[in-house]
């Protein structure tokens, strides 16, 4: 073998095993200081499907928050430890990837049977590992965006398990939110002089308003309706690829199971709205909402609210957020978080 031969073969062997690195590289959450910390990073089979929890926290007789993340199929798991660092100090913090969501994507599992009430039965039955595992009666529930759908859902159907339910980006009556979303941007577009963007809009107003389509995200993020005080959280490919929590295969999984997700979850919210399926909670419910939020509008959450029966409730505004008011103005949340569950009321 002559050495120019050689040298094609070391190259070829080089590259193959850095991808192989990359796509299979060993996936952990890092350590945390702390009394009794917890930082764990694991699948676990819970209601016939292998789940990827993760858990943070500096000590364990903290309170416990169940986070349901939004999309549907949108995981956090990559950037959850860089915005809920601060949550972490006071609070254990368990993030799992829904079921055909990011490292909770299996290929050659059937997924024909996806739905929200699939969603809501794993969510109920995470709360029962998490509660069993880490010793505690109740947990919080908190839920972001699409997560809010499955939150509001499980909180209704068992609110004995939660100490309460947060609703953040709070999903409400579909159509109106983007109806509201649409107003916005159109007018940001016309005060822009954006032709491009007032064409794409008028194009799809018929179908927002007949509640068959979304106000197209890229417009809603460009006018500030998705976050103002830091750039969106969401995850490049690479982000994900080079995370602690996520791997290159993870990156697919993660592709692959946002778009069958959305595909099958986001017709099933428009067709079924919260405000027809809840009309009242039986334990303590908070909704935060971000003024500028047009992912799901805070108007139409706060119609929503309102229609509620419910013995103790607020609703939170964050006039200076969009849809992510807990990461946005991260500390202010924590301290409402801990005046409200940490510290005793005289």
């Amino acid at each position: 073998m002559n050495k120019m031969k050689k040298t094609g073969l070391l190259l070829g062997v080089t590259t193959l095993t850095l991808s192989l690195a990359v796509l299979y590289f060993p996936t952990w959450t890092p350590k945390i200081k702390g009394t009794t910390p917890i930082h764990v990073l694991e699948q676990v089979k819970i209601n016939g499907t292998g789940h990827e929890i993760m858990i943070r926290g500096q000590d364990l007789d903290n309170p416990v928050i169940l986070y349901l993340h939004g999309g549907p199929g949108a995981s956090e798991l990559p950037y959850a430890k860089k915005y809920q660092d601060l949550l972490e100090s006071q609070f254990t913090i368990v993030n799992y990837d829904q079921r055909a969501s990011g490292k909770s994507y299996h290929f050659f599992e059937d997924y024909s049977n996806l739905s929200a009430n699939l969603l809501v039965e794993d969510a109920l039955a995470v709360t029962d590992y998490i509660t069993q595992r880490l010793g505690k009666k109740k947990v919080i529930l908190m839920g972001h965006s699409y997560g809010t759908y499955i939150g509001t859902l499980a909180a209704h159907r068992a609110p004995d398990k939660y100490e309460a339910y947060i609703g953040i980006g709070q999903m409400a009556d579909t159509q109106q939110s983007e109806m509201d979303g649409w107003n916005y941007v159109m007018e940001q577009a016309q005060l822009a002089d954006n032709h491009e963007d007032i064409n794409q809009l008028e194009q799809i107003y018929e179908p927002i308003k007949q509640g068959q389509a979304f106000t197209p995200r890229d417009i809603v993020k460009r006018y500030g309706g998705a976050s103002r005080l830091m750039d969106s959280p969401d995850t490049s490919f690479l982000g994900m690829t080079f995370s602690h929590e996520y791997n290159m295969l993870d990156a697919i999984r993660y592709n692959k199971g946002i778009i069958y997700s959305q595909e099958i979850l986001i017709s099933e919210a428009m067709s079924r709205p919260l405000p027809s399926l809840i009309t009242k909670l039986d334990l303590p419910y908070y909704f935060v909402m971000g003024d500028y939020d047009l992912m799901t509008s805070s108007h139409a959450a706060k119609v929503f609210f309102d229609q509620i029966e419910g013995n103790q409730k607020e609703f939170i505004a964050y006039k200076n957020s969009a849809h992510y008011p807990h990461y946005e103005e991260k500390q202010r949340f924590l301290d409402w978080m801990v005046d409200t569950f940490i510290k005793q009321t005289p």
